[in-house]
């Protein structure tokens, strides 16, 4: 039985208020369906598996261009992740998600494998070495190798594709969740606690953690609390780009979220003024809007689809720079802490970045590089620092103090502000 604040966070969670009729909504899901296939031919770099897995657990289809992806995964994707292993690095996020992807096309897994070491293995075997991988570096120092949203990503893959998952795995995923060990930085991670719910939800209902159920159990309960935690006044649940994830968790974790439920409301919200212009953000969110969940992968069985999603020739759009400048201040604090403080005028609507590669062309002693990344590009280094993830570390964004919830390629700047960047360890 739920404690007594689960159930009152639950009910409140799933009440209803006044919301938009069926059609509209379906209109919209229909607008953000289209939009994620748009972005298939505008994508720029590796093709992304979470948008593929998005598209394949919508309710509406255009099999043609999914299978188009498919094989670009295969090939472009599957190439990349064979470089990285080559290399011996850990790829287990990627490695996950693109297993998800092939699942959602009904591929057979058996028929994939990857050669590292002058060894060709099957890819789920690789996936369990990854695991075993990130398991072992726990046991050293309490973290993955990656961080624990990879490794979530590891045991859901592992689990919705029939794999029996270690106990030894698992069990660092409850303890971690037992111990509140999903951290960003100095916050806790909205996104780690929902991928967490939703690979211990698919442990719990194989049936195979049988030596410590009730301890797995308690984990999804406190990752059920926490989520139901993170509510804002306006629906959201952490913010609006972990609120999809989120929903999918409560979901999988068989929690009642109503079509007009708050969270529901909060990203159809969102989604109408285009808060989610970014492929990777839909791909989170429209499960979550269809009520489905990435468990839902593991029954898929990619029959009877329906196969009507067709795209209408849209004009070009062509933007306008803008005549009004706005002022951004942009400090750069290294490691060590010592702090550097810049300024450059920039159109006003200009994104993060764009404002970023005016400061770099005035020769003023900033200077900075990106990596690409499933969400865009991202800083990696910045007047020669690095920030990398094999020393823990990260460029940690924030406008006027508040840190950013979108990245460099996304934020726009609308007012003179202040952005800070950071290097920053978790």
């Amino acid at each position: 039985m739920l404690p007594l604040v689960i159930v009152t966070g639950l009910l409140a969670f799933a009440s209803c208020k006044p919301c938009d009729t069926e059609g509209s909504n379906s209109e919209l899901l229909l607008t953000l369906n289209k939009n994620l296939l748009r972005s298939l031919d505008t994508q720029e770099g590796t093709p992304n598996p979470s948008v593929h897995l998005a598209l394949r657990l919508s309710d509406y289809h255009n099999v043609v261009k999914e299978s188009q992806h498919l094989n670009r995964l295969k090939n472009d994707l599957h190439n990349d992740i064979q470089s990285s292993l080559s290399n011996s690095q850990s790829v287990v996020g990627t490695l996950s998600l693109y297993t998800l992807a092939l699942k959602s096309s009904c591929y057979d897994l058996n028929t994939i494998a990857f050669t590292a070491n002058g060894k060709s293995e099957m890819l789920l075997t690789h996936l369990k070495k990854q695991m075993e991988l990130e398991k072992e570096h726990i046991n050293l120092s309490l973290r993955p190798l990656t961080n624990y949203y990879q490794y979530s990503l590891g045991v859901l893959a592992l689990c919705v594709s029939g794999i029996r998952v270690n106990n030894h795995v698992s069990n660092k995923l409850i303890k971690a969740a037992e111990h509140e060990r999903f951290r960003q930085g100095d916050s806790e991670s909205v996104d780690t606690y929902a991928m967490a719910g939703m690979a211990l939800q698919c442990v719990s209902d194989s049936g195979s953690h049988v030596q410590n159920a009730a301890e797995l159990n308690t984990a999804l309960t406190k990752i059920k609390q926490k989520l139901l935690a993170f509510r804002r006044a306006d629906g959201h649940i952490g913010n609006e780009f972990s609120t999809g994830l989120a929903v999918q968790a409560l979901l999988a974790m068989g929690s009642t979220v109503g079509e007009c439920a708050a969270s529901m409301e909060a990203m159809r919200a969102a989604a109408r003024s285009n808060t989610y212009h970014n492929p990777m953000a839909i791909s989170q969110t429209l499960p979550a809007l269809q009520q489905k969940s990435y468990l839902t992968v593991k029954s898929k069985t990619c029959l009877n689809e329906n196969d009507t999603l067709v795209l209408e020739p849209t004009d070009p759009v062509v933007v306008l720079s803008s005549d009004t400048k706005v002022t951004v201040a942009v400090e750069v604090v290294t490691a060590s802490g010592a702090a550097a403080l810049f300024s450059v005028d920039v159109p006003k609507g200009s994104s993060l970045l764009e404002a970023l590669k005016l400061l770099k062309e005035r020769n003023v002693g900033f200077t900075f590089e990106t990596e690409s990344s499933l969400w865009g590009p991202f800083l990696s280094v910045v007047n020669g620092e690095q920030a990398r993830q094999s020393d823990r570390r990260y460029w940690h964004l924030s406008s006027d103090d508040a840190g950013l919830s979108e990245g460099v390629g996304d934020f726009k700047i609308v007012a003179t502000q202040k952005i800070s960047i950071k290097n920053t360890s978790y």
